[in-house]
């Protein structure tokens, strides 16, 4: 950690604007004043979120100025908020086939444009092998996969709508509360056949317990889906958007406002499921990242 002393008054607009954490030591009389670099300090989000994993999240500073800027990434505009520290900060969602090594985001403030550089640091995800009783569940037929393609789009679409609405939290609360199964990023193997890697986080818990929105937001999908089974889409503004798969019933309807702590539904085991669950997906910038990262339960 780099160190400054400072024999001169350090002000209020100082400490504030810099983050600056000062010690006080009087030696003969003199006053030293002395704290970390400003380089190192970080905003509450950027501290707690940044897990710049393949599926993870990179939380990037963009400086303090007044207006808020643009930032995009891999085409998708990003989530920019005010962090603690009164840093702008961008959101970036990683896709979990993205490879380790530099990148960067698009940042554009009035006329100027820039880049922000960021690295994607490695990251390892175990095996799952999943025995399914419904053979169309793991090879469906010709008028399932229509039905799937439907769907799918459907899904994409609401994961691609971008809201300027800022969320009301991004430390989100457990839809659920019981034990974590599932992990995010799984390579799945369903009746020894490799599928699409695991694009959730699992909770294991009764048929029947309600559903909590972890913040607040708009429902933009109530839908029985041929994998997924009953779900529910929430948009929580600046392309956070969540679903929750499996369910046994609905308690919203599309286009109800929800507060944070409304029920949406219920735990149950419709759809591709071998028994009562919920599967909780997040998306920022259209794209699926770990879930437990906005829970405190990030494996790095």
């Amino acid at each position: 950690m780099n160190v400054f002393v400072s024999l001169i008054p350090v002000s209020d607009v100082m400490i504030a604007r810099f983050g600056i954490r000062l010690r006080v030591v009087v030696i003969s009389g003199f006053l030293f004043l002395f704290g970390a670099s400003p380089a190192v300090a970080q905003g509450d989000m950027q501290r707690l979120l940044h897990k710049p994993v393949p599926g993870g999240v990179a939380v990037l500073a963009l400086g303090d100025g007044d207006a808020a800027p643009l930032a995009h990434y891999a085409g998708n505009r990003l989530m920019v908020l005010r962090d603690t520290d009164r840093q702008w900060v961008a959101f970036v969602g990683i896709d979990l086939k993205a490879k380790p090594g530099p990148a960067s985001i698009r940042v554009r403030q009035g006329r100027a444009e820039r880049a922000v550089p960021f690295d994607i640091k490695a990251k390892a995800y175990k095996e799952q092998r999943i025995t399914l009783k419904n053979k169309a569940h793991v090879n469906p037929d010709p008028e399932q996969v229509k039905r799937f393609e439907r769907e799918y789009k459907i899904q994409m679409e609401a994961y691609s709508r971008f809201r300027d609405a800022m969320p009301s939290n991004v430390l989100l609360d457990r839809p659920v509360s019981g034990r974590l199964s599932s992990p995010f990023g799984l390579r799945r193997f369903f009746n020894g056949e490799e599928r699409n890697p695991h694009s959730g986080l699992d909770f294991a818990v009764p048929q029947g317990t309600p559903v909590k929105a972890p913040a607040a937001g708009i429902v933009t999908i109530v839908d029985d889906f041929f994998f997924n089974g009953k779900t529910v889409f929430v948009d929580h503004g600046q392309g956070l958007v969540t679903m929750y798969c499996h369910l046994s019933a609905f308690s919203v309807k599309v286009g109800d406002v929800v507060a944070r702590g409304q029920e949406l539904g219920k735990v149950g085991a419709t759809g591709r499921a071998t028994g009562p669950h919920l599967h909780w997906n997040v998306s920022l910038n259209n794209t699926r990242v770990d879930p437990a990262i906005f829970i405190g339960a990030f494996q790095p």
